[in-house]
């Protein structure tokens, strides 16, 4: 897959087009994208994805608290893995945002995305204001001879799954119900940093792992199973979001720690994946009484890994 992180950049290829901001890429995502391949591939153009960065309501909404299910770089591998020729990553400004209707049409999508069909869905508009919708993309089709396909409000609707849904699973725990949204586990990356190492001290060492993208969405506040591969080997872990309100703890922080794995990991790059919501976080009374309770959380994640491994 070719990506550019400009339209501009786009070397002027007859293409087959969808535009959105496909965060997440779930499984309704992924039905508009293979009929984007299968049409490309049908008329021997390139297939296109034009998405944008930042996300437009983090431009055009003020204070926007909007966290997005995937970073730039997780989005470019999910769309790499599903087969699309070419990924646009444009910056949105408001300039853009200033562009009408037709301007956009005429200057994008036809002088040069050269597009021979679009593929959007029903509900999609675009333009200055977001003042256009399908009718006038029909219109704009019908003067500068490319063609539109509609994805229609059924098929949309039978698959039943947003973005906005998988994000408010996350937020309330439902960890599982967001992965089935999704299509596979939900996931992040991050650099792991030196904490207090106070977990060490327990029995219970853990990677304290920081994440660059602040705009990336973390589950809600608790006690999750959790994988990664590390040093080639599958490993599940115990992984503690939340402030840690046993030691009075100011600061977010997200801890792993592993089970069978004791090996330094410090300044390594790790890809979490998040399988099950254990327990909500809470405050003990004493060490004693975490540690006895991190013990059960163990045995409980072993349940978890046996359904999990079946």
């Amino acid at each position: 897959m070719n990506t550019y992180h400009s339209i501009s950049a786009y070397p002027k290829k007859k293409s087959v087009v969808t535009i959105g901001t496909f965060d997440g890429l779930h499984v309704g995502h992924k039905k508009i994208l293979e009929r984007i391949i299968y049409s490309a591939r049908e008329i021997h153009c390139e297939s296109v994805v034009l998405t944008f960065f930042p996300h437009p309501r983090m431009v055009l909404q003020e204070n926007s608290s909007l966290k997005l299910l995937n970073s730039i770089e997780e989005k470019i591998s999910l769309l790499q893995k599903i087969g699309i020729d070419n990924l646009i990553i444009h910056p949105f400004d408001k300039e853009f945002s200033n562009l009408t209707s037709e301007e956009f049409v005429k200057k994008i999508l036809v002088d040069q995305l050269q597009i021979q069909k679009i593929i959007i869905g029903y509900d999609h508009r675009f333009g200055k204001n977001r003042a256009a919708n399908i009718h006038d993309l029909i219109h704009f089709g019908e003067k500068y001879n490319f063609e539109v396909e509609q994805i229609s409000a059924q098929e949309i609707d039978q698959i039943a799954v947003s973005s906005t849904k998988i994000r408010t699973a996350l937020e309330n725990g439902t960890v599982t119900i967001a992965n089935e949204y999704l299509g596979y586990n939900y996931y992040f990356s991050g650099i792991v940093v030196k904490g207090n190492q106070l977990g060490r001290t327990i029995g219970f060492p853990t990677a304290n792992i920081q994440i660059k993208e602040d705009y990336k969405l973390i589950p809600k506040k608790g006690v999750y199973l959790v994988k990664s591969i590390l040093k080639g080997d599958l490993v599940y872990g115990i992984m503690n979001i939340g402030t840690r309100p046993t030691l009075n703890g100011t600061n977010q922080t997200i801890e792993v720690h592993y089970l069978d794995f004791n090996e330094d990991l410090y300044e390594q790059q790790l890809t979490v994946e998040v399988l099950e919501f254990i327990r909500a976080e809470q405050k003990f009374d004493s060490l004693e009484i975490l540690k006895n309770q991190i013990q059960k959380d163990k045995e409980k994640s072993l349940t978890f890994i046996l359904k999990e491994g079946k």
